[in-house]
C-alpha cells in the first residue's frame, strides 16, 4: 500500500503546474536573516536565466571541485566573486568574463518585487540575507552537462531519509515562451541531466586535503602530488642508511554514502595521534610530553563511491623502529553537533617499560562514527601496502622510507 501511495504522489506531482509566476519573500521566512531551502529554489526557477548562467554555476561547481570540495556554488561567492568556487582566493577573475552574472539578474528579480509592502521585506534586505547565507547550489554529476540543457531545480527536504523530491523544470519553446512545471526529482535523474539541489553548505570552513598541498608542498612531508611510490628510497650513495621513516595512508575507498543525495558528498575526517619524537625515561618527563595529532578532511563526490582515491598522505611523520608503540586511530563522516572529544590510551614501549599517554582527538557530538580504536606498531607493519577494511572505508597503510 505504501508503494501504492508513494507512486500516486508522484504522478500527482508531475501533472501539478507551478500556480503562481511570483515567488513571495515573507517576513516569516526571512526572520533572523533566514531564507528557507524551497524559497530560494522557487525564485531561482523564476528567474529568466540562459546557459549564460549555467555556465557560471558550472564554472564553480568545477573550481570547487579541483579544490577539494563538494561540486558546489555558495551564495557568499555567487554574490562576491561570479564563477569561484570554494576554496578560490578571492582573486578570481572569471566575474569579468559574464556579461550578465547570476547575481544580477537575482537582484533584478528581487527589486522586481512588490517587497516593500508590510508583509513582506525589503528587497535589499532580503538580498543582504541572502548573499550573507550559508545557502548555495549543488550540482551532483555536473561533468556530464552538454553546454546547453537549462537544469532542473530543487531543494534538500526536510528529511534525510527522502529520496525524491518536487523540482521545477525549466523548458523554452521554439518562440522564446519559458514555462515552468513541477516534476518528481531523483538521483536517477541527477544522472541523466542537470538537476540543482538548493542546500546549505557545511565544508568550506574547512581546508581540504587539496588546498594544504598547495599552500605548502612539503606538507606532511610529501605534498604536491607526490606519490608515495616515488618516496621510497634505499639509503644514501655513500651506503649508510639513514633515512627516515613515515607512516602513510596510500588509499581510500568508501564503499556507501552516509547522506542523503540532497545532501550531496560525504566529509570524511580521519584523526590520528601518535607518539612522536618519545625520549621520556621519567615520570616527570611523561608528564611533559604532548602526543602529535594528524587531522585532515577527505570529501568523496557520491561519483566516487566504491572507487579509489589517491591520498598519499603522512600520519606519523617519523616511524620509529625502536618504539614498540600503538596509534589512536578516528574516522568520521561530518554531521555538526557540539565540540567533544574521544579520548583513549596510547602505548609506549622503550628500554622493556611500558607508558601509556592520553591522546584526546576532536570529534562533533552528531558525527558518524566510521572507525575508531588503537592500532599497534606490528599490526601497521604486517599490513604495509595491503588495502584493509575499516568499517564502511577501506585503507591502504604503508611505511615509506623518505
Amino acid at each position: 500500500m505504501k508503494k501504492i501511495i508513494t507512486m500516486l504522489v508522484a504522478a500527482a506531482l508531475v501533472a501539478c503546474a507551478k500556480e503562481s509566476s511570483e515567488v513571495a519573500v515573507s517576513t516569516a521566512s526571512t526572520a533572523e536573516g533566514y531564507i528557507s531551502l524551497e524559497e530560494l529554489a522557487g525564485v531561482l526557477s523564476e528567474i529568466p536565466f540562459g546557459v549564460s548562467q549555467v555556465q557560471e554555476v558550472y564554472d564553480a561547481v568545477s573550481a570547487s571541485s579541483d579544490n577539494g570540495y563538494d561540486e558546489e556554488y555558495t551564495m557568499q561567492d555567487l554574490f562576491s566573486s561570479p564563477g569561484a568556487g570554494v576554496g578560490d582566493d578571492g582573486s578570481s577573475t572569471k566575474s569579468s568574463s559574464y556579461s550578465v552574472p547570476f547575481r544580477d539578474l537575482i537582484s533584478e528579480y528581487a527589486q522586481s518585487l512588490s517587497l516593500t509592502k508590510a508583509s513582506q521585506m525589503d528587497a535589499e534586505e532580503w538580498l543582504e540575507s541572502l548573499s550573507s547565507s550559508d545557502l548555495q547550489i549543488y550540482w551532483p554529476y555536473f561533468s556530464q552537462w552538454d553546454g546547453e540543457e537549462l537544469p532542473v531545480i530543487t531543494f534538500a527536504p526536510d528529511s534525510d531519509a527522502d529520496t525524491l523530491n518536487v523540482g521545477y523544470l525549466i523548458s523554452d519553446s521554439s518562440t522564446g515562451e519559458r514555462t515552468v512545471s513541477e516534476v518528481v526529482v531523483s538521483e536517477a535523474m541527477a544522472k541523466e541531466r542537470p538537476v540543482w539541489v538548493v542546500n546549505r553548505n557545511d565544508d568550506s570552513e574547512y581546508t581540504s586535503l587539496e588546498l594544504l598541498r598547495r599552500s605548502d608542498p612539503d606538507w606532511g612531508n610529501a605534498g604536491g602530488g607526490i606519490t608515495v611510490a616515488s618516496l621510497r628510497s634505499s639509503g644514501d650513495e655513500d651506503g649508510e642508511d639513514d633515512t627516515v621513516k613515515a607512516l602513510y595512508i596510500k588509499d581510500f575507498i568508501a564503499t556507501r554514502n552516509y547522506d542523503s543525495w540532497f545532501a550531496g558528498a560525504s566529509e570524511f575526517f580521519i584523526k590520528c595521534g601518535s607518539v612522536e619524537d618519545f625520549t621520556a625515561s621519567t615520570e616527570a618527563e611523561l608528564l611533559l610530553y604532548e602526543p602529535t595529532i594528524t587531522d585532515f578532511m577527505v570529501v568523496v563526490k557520491r561519483s566516487q563511491i566504491g572507487e579509489t582515491v589517491d591520498l598519499n598522505t603522512v600520519l606519523v611523520s617519523e616511524w620509529n623502529e625502536d618504539l614498540d608503540s600503538s596509534i589512536a586511530f578516528m574516522m568520521t563522516e561530518y554531521d555538526g553537533g557540539t565540540l567533544d572529544t574521544w579520548d583513549i590510551e596510547a602505548t609506549v614501549k622503550l628500554n622493556s617499560k611500558s607508558w601509556g599517554i592520553t591522546v584526546s582527538i576532536p570529534v562533533y557530538t552528531k558525527d558518524d562514527i566510521v572507525w575508531r580504536g588503537s592500532m599497534t606498531k606490528s599490526y601497521l607493519e604486517a599490513i604495509d601496502g595491503e588495502m584493509s577494511s575499516f568499517g564502511d572505508v577501506k585503507l591502504t597503510f604503508e611505511i615509506v622510507e623518505l
